[in-house]
């Protein structure tokens, strides 16, 4: 039984190790949403919002587009991907040396080997222009009064004849 028991406790090692990605990261990060001025209304596709500067939580599989709402400003909108990250990589690296292809196996299912980029997702709105007032309407003109008829000139006339 002596014999039996470090094989069993290796695999248990390696099998509790497995997802060394899963088990360091977790399977959900935050974003961090910036904009400049501040105070603007950050709305995922996945329908979650906060004001500016701000930040939300999501499964690191999660990719969505985000909308940055400021009165007076110019709507802006990022799209926010998922990708294999720096950290989720060395995991990765961890499962080949200790975890073995059931921790590769389940840290590419949880997605914890993902990042999401942008992170911090940052924008500077556009102020939008004021719009320029309409000319009033000017008020109508009254029509020009018609010259004075002239006196005709009236007297004696020499006639040649």
């Amino acid at each position: 039984m002596v014999r039996f028991l470090p094989p069993v406790a290796a695999f248990f090692l390696a099998f509790t190790l497995a997802g060394c990605a899963t088990v360091t990261r977790g399977t959900k990060n935050d974003v961090e949403f910036v904009s400049e001025p501040p105070g603007a209304v950050a709305t995922t596709s996945l329908g979650s919002s906060c004001t500016t500067p701000c930040s939300l939580r999501f499964s690191r599989k999660e990719e969505f587009s985000v909308v940055f709402r400021l009165a007076g400003h110019a709507d802006e909108t990022v799209e926010v991907k998922s990708r294999l990250g720096g950290a989720g990589a060395a995991g990765l690296a961890g499962n080949v040396i200790l975890g073995g292809v059931v921790g590769i196996v389940a840290d590419a299912a949880s997605g914890a080997t993902l990042e999401h980029a942008p992170n911090p997702v940052k924008v500077i709105l556009r102020k939008l222009e004021r719009e320029r007032a309409a000319p009033r309407p000017s008020a109508p003109r009254r029509p020009a009064r018609p010259p004075a008829p002239q006196a005709e000139l009236s007297g004696p006339t020499a006639k040649q004849g």
